[in-house]
């Protein structure tokens, strides 16, 4: 015969299990079940954030599931130092004008500089640059200052030791002592350039890490962020099965991603 006393311990215990149940099963769901993917993301600096957070290779091969396209830039794009960025492509282009004496033959590349917000992506494609900095430490220091994301030069990079010191983030074909100046003009700024094979318009996103450079045309980032994040979940939750059983068969079985 239950007394008052033990009828109510009984009710509370009888509480605190469901309760713990509940919470026990909403913790497996929130684990198992994948990130929601963003439909809309209008504010630009949360789409950049977002991008941050994501694998650039997962990236990769989301933009060219939905553009049927690489976006990737080639193995010759390295960075000085190991990085992940993400950001908006501001783009400068300069041509070839050897000899020439005109002061301001680069002022525009310059202007280019100081012309960019935070969470810009300085993106230069310098003609038959592979033995001509595009950039150094001066360029580097007042894209830091400008709150920059990084920088990716289709061409050389100087001043090495002093972009790492300050801890910008460079991306370029080689790394050579050599200066634009007398050899370079200013071609262009904000407008369409290939960078390293890749087609970059002013806007697009531009996301690099330890796997290399991708560039996400803008009007297809919102998809493709959503996509990449989704490709993100699977393949992080393949790990745990793949040690589990041994096998990556079982693991791409289950998930369907490689």
């Amino acid at each position: 015969m239950y007394t008052t006393r033990s009828k109510w311990t009984a009710f509370v215990t009888i509480v605190l299990v469901t309760i713990a149940v509940i919470t026990c099963a909403g913790t497996w769901f929130l684990v198992a079940q994948p990130a929601p993917a963003r439909l809309t993301t209008s504010d630009e600096s949360s789409l950049v954030e977002a991008f941050r957070k994501v694998e650039v290779a997962s990236v990769s091969d989301a933009i060219e599931q939905l553009a049927g396209k690489r976006m990737y830039m080639s193995h010759r794009m390295t960075p000085i130092f190991t990085t992940k960025f993400a950001g908006i492509a501001r783009t400068v282009q300069l041509k070839k004008d050897e000899g020439n004496n005109d002061p301001a033959a680069l002022t525009g590349m310059l202007a280019a500089i100081d012309d960019g917000a935070a969470n810009s992506v300085y993106v230069m494609a310098v003609e038959d640059g592979a033995d001509i900095a595009g950039m150094g430490g001066l360029m580097g220091t007042a894209m830091a200052a400008r709150g920059y994301s990084g920088a990716i030069i289709d061409g050389g990079v100087r001043d090495v030791a002093y972009l790492r010191k300050i801890g910008f983030p460079v991306y370029a074909t080689g790394i050579v002592p050599s200066t634009s100046v007398h050899h370079y003009r200013f071609a262009g700024g904000q407008i369409p350039i290939q960078c390293d094979g890749v087609t970059v318009n002013p806007g697009d996103i531009v996301v690099a890490d330890s796997d290399g450079v991708v560039v996400v045309p803008r009007d297809r980032a919102v998809e493709a962020l959503a996509l990449a994040e989704q490709m993100d979940f699977k393949e992080h939750s393949m790990y745990p099965v793949i040690e589990k059983f041994k096998s990556i068969q079982e693991a791409v079985k289950q998930f369907g991603r490689l």
